[in-house]
């Protein structure tokens, strides 16, 4: 906890309504500043003068360091915490050199506004991040509350939510939430016309339309960018199953092929990133084209190049997914490489492979499963069933 006589840095949450919002200790804190860190807006509303920096671009808050030991202002909007500085800070600094006095931020605000009860709101922050992101969240029924880069933005959520089958959806635009200039409208993303929006904005979306796709692993395969080399959607959902994503974790996606198995784990858990290894380009276009589709360029990326070789560098990871190409070399390089605790999951079609996996088990220990999948498929006048071919998987924790 910070202690007030030694902290140098005071966070301050910043309003529309400016100096007529903040507490006297962050009055106090703004007088005895020597430096006011901020956006324009931010310096602006609060008169910084002289004493006002404004953030460099790329933004870094190396030049708050710079000043270590004098008396120094950072000023975000609302919380610092949410999507703001704060975070940033508290990662570089002692937790005795800074304390923070938090406003309301722009999500309770809107909530305020719209009567909705925030515990039961999506909030995301859509100013630094695709709205790729909204994908998961997309139902008929779910409410989300969306911070927003410019004035241009909204019109731009209301094409991509028509474009997902969300035209019917309920956008209410919410302009300089908290001060004097504020002023929400309401509009139809997909007959959206409202113009002169001002930054900052605040959309709040009553989401209407489709039914959204599933939260269960195995999504169809029609969702992603694949050249046929993709997991099938039954045995997808049963190797998530043994993967068994946790909050946080990482993992190997080693012969990513489509990467659909790294979607599906990215999905599945909070904060959950994987790495996928393949070593054909046109493949880890499809795997870049498929983290962007789902909104997870941030926590899913592939390493071009081939096992084991490719895996000398990268970080260490909860879980690895073997699923195509395994041979003893590749197997002892990934045994080897990662630690106790480390979940293992390998699938194969070939029984060359298959007998490896078996050899494995007999050593090591773990799980084997065969899985035998068909399908109804036409047979003459009638159906009947198409099988896949067998597959094996050995699922072991190191």
């Amino acid at each position: 906890m910070a202690d007030p006589v030694a902290a140098w840095v005071t966070l301050i949450g910043l309003g529309e309504d400016g100096l007529g919002g903040l507490t006297d200790a962050s009055r106090k804190a703004l007088a005895e500043a020597d430096v006011i860190f901020g956006g324009a807006r931010h310096l602006a509303l609060c008169a910084a003068g002289a004493r006002g920096r404004e953030w460099p671009l790329p933004f870094s808050v190396e030049p708050v360091l710079e000043h270590r030991g004098r008396a120094v202002v950072v000023l975000a909007s609302g919380d610092p915490f949410w999507h703001g500085v704060g975070g940033s800070l508290a990662q570089v600094l002692d937790p005795s050199e800074w304390r923070c006095f938090p406003a309301p931020s722009c999500m309770t605000l809107a909530a305020a506004r719209l009567g909705w009860r925030l515990e039961e709101v999506t909030t995301l922050g859509l100013h630094a991040a695709p709205f790729e992101v909204l994908l998961p969240h997309l139902a008929a029924g779910a409410r989300l509350i969306c911070t927003l880069r410019d004035g241009a933005a909204p019109a731009a959520l209301a094409d991509y939510l028509t474009a997902q089958g969300f035209g019917a959806s309920r956008l209410t635009v919410m302009e300089a939430l908290g001060g004097p200039r504020e002023i929400a409208r309401d509009a139809d993303a997909a007959t959206f016309d409202l113009s002169d929006i001002a930054a900052p904005v605040v959309v709040a979306i009553a989401v209407s339309g489709g039914a959204g796709f599933s939260h269960a692993p195995g999504r169809p395969e029609a969702l992603f960018a694949h050249d046929s080399q993709i997991t099938k959607s039954p045995m997808r959902a049963l190797t998530l199953a043994a993967l068994a994503p946790r909050a946080g974790e990482l993992l190997w996606d080693v012969g990513g092929g489509s990467g659909s198995v790294s979607v599906e784990w990215c999905l599945a858990a909070p904060h959950a990133q994987s790495i996928a290894i393949e070593p054909r380009e046109s493949r880890c276009e499809n795997i870049t084209e498929n983290a962007r589709r789902f909104g997870l360029a941030g926590r899913m990326r592939c390493v071009q190049g081939t096992a084991p070789d490719a895996l000398a560098d990268l970080p260490l990871p909860a879980a690895v997914f073997l699923g195509g190409g395994a041979s003893e070399d590749v197997l002892q390089a990934i045994w080897h490489r990662i630690t106790p605790g480390t979940r293992l999951v390998a699938n194969a079609v070939a029984l060359e492979t298959q007998a490896l996996l078996i050899r494995w088990h007999g050593v090591h220990g773990g799980q084997l499963l065969r899985i035998d999948l068909a399908q109804a498929a036409p047979l003459g006048t009638m159906q009947g069933w198409h099988p896949s071919r067998p597959q094996l998987q050995w699922s072991v924790t190191r």
